[in-house]
This record gives C-alpha cells, structure tokens and sequence, in this order.
C-alpha cells in the first residue's frame, strides 16, 4: 500500500499508562514519560542530526530526550546552559539528545507514517508563545517562553546528505502546520518560534541517498511531522483558552 497512516495524540499522560498507550503504533522506539521528562528509547543506536542545545549536529545515539524546564529552573545569575547540562547529568542521560522545554511534556503528539517502504515516525511538543515570522523578528516576549521540539524518525537508512535533506523537510513541514493553523502574532501569521528544535533519526548504514520531496522518504517524514505539530497546535491553542478562562474567572 502506498501510504498507511496512524496517529496518536496524547492528553495528560502519566509513566503508568503511557508506554501501553504507544505500543499500539508499532513504533521503532520506546517511549516513556516521567516527571518532566520523555523519553524515546531505541534498541539500537541511531544516526541523528540536529541542533539539540547539548548533542549539536551529528551524533549517534538510543535516545532522545525532552526536559521540561519552567523559568524558575533557570535563575537569572546563573548560566542557563550550566543549569541544563546540571539536569541533564543529574538524571542520567549526558548520552541523549536531549531538547528543552517549558512545554507540559505529557502533552506530546505522536504520529506515524507510511509510504512505500519507509515508515516515519514523529514525536513533537508544541508551543507557541513566543512564536516569531521568518526574516521578521518580534520584540522579546512577556509571556512563558514556548516551542516547538520534535524528533522525527525513519526507518530507512539514510546518508548524510539525505539527513540534511530530511531535516529541511522536517522543518517545511512544521511551518506548514503553523500556517495552516493561522495562529498571528501582533497581526502578523508565525511560521515558527524562537526556540524550535528538530532532531532526524535513521538507522546506520547510510544506503539512502535522498529524502527529498519526491522520494517516498521525503514523503512519509514530511507527514509524520505534518500530523503531529497540526495535532500539538490544537492542544496549545485549547490550553491557552482554557488558562485564559481560568485567569478571568479568578480575577
């Protein structure tokens, strides 16, 4: 079949419910949530590309992690990035590639993909508050920072090169999520957050040259991502109503 698709979205999840949650998707990793922390873990060691705050650019890896972090994990006299690696080591997992966020991360999204012979798979956390249009920065934001992380993996072995190219597509594709969903800054439409991360997952080996639009690779990553950040900005936009409202009825 050409194109097979399963998704999940996940609500207020807990480490009792959310491994049995996923198992369903027949995904190519574990994941796990704990105390402010998700964790996808794989059998074997993946090649991952990214700009993750602790782990940049090429790295192999099992696992990737999402640490919430709230501004006042992070003092003002501190170094942020002292504080983070401090996290991170204090929880053991100096060998993740790890992604940081102020974002609830028991409202992740998963989504997964297939199309001809490559299955992605994607992991996202969305927020939007501190959401910036490309080439157009806004002044800094008054409000809780928020992002977008997402870890998208396939299932095909691909090469540097088709990394690069998948990660492009990764990102076109989180741009058009925000688009669609017309979410505006100031009267102008985001296409993305000061903050945003992705990480792209394949097995080693490197036998695939591209992941371009128009391969199948392309294809099934471009949706996975598609899925989940459209599926995580209707979560974030119906948190943010439903804080607002609470915030009016106290006061």
């Amino acid at each position: 079949m050409r194109n097979i698709e399963i998704g999940y979205v996940s609500g207020q999840t807990d480490e009792r419910t959310e491994a049995h949650a996923t198992t369903s998707l027949n995904l190519p990793f574990v994941l796990t949530h704990q105390t402010r922390i998700l964790l996808a873990n794989f059998d074997e060691p993946q090649r991952m590309l990214s700009w993750s705050l602790t782990k940049p650019g090429f790295q192999i890896a099992r696992q990737v992690a999402w640490i919430e972090l709230r501004d006042a994990d992070l003092p003002a006299d501190q170094d942020a990035e002292d504080v983070i690696a401090s996290r991170i080591a204090k929880v053991g997992l100096t060998e993740a590639v790890s992604l940081i966020t102020s974002r609830d991360i028991s409202r992740h999204h998963v989504s997964r993909v297939a199309v001809e012979d490559t299955v992605a798979a994607c992991i996202s956390t969305v927020g939007l508050s501190n959401g910036e249009r490309v080439g157009q920065r806004f002044a800094p934001p008054g409000t809780p920072l928020g992002t977008i992380n997402t870890m998208v993996h396939a299932s095909v072995p691909l090469s540097d090169a088709a990394l690069i190219e998948a990660i492009t597509i990764a990102a076109e594709a989180r741009t058009a999520a925000i688009l669609d969903s017309e979410v505006r800054r100031s009267g102008v439409a985001i296409t993305g957050t000061g903050t945003d991360c992705i990480i792209v997952a394949a097995p080693l080996g490197g036998s695939v040259r591209f992941a371009g639009l128009h391969t199948a690779a392309g294809e099934a990553i471009g949706a996975a991502v598609y899925n989940a950040i459209r599926d995580g900005i209707a979560a974030w936009l119906q948190d943010t109503e439903t804080m607002q409202l609470a915030v009016g009825i106290e006061s």
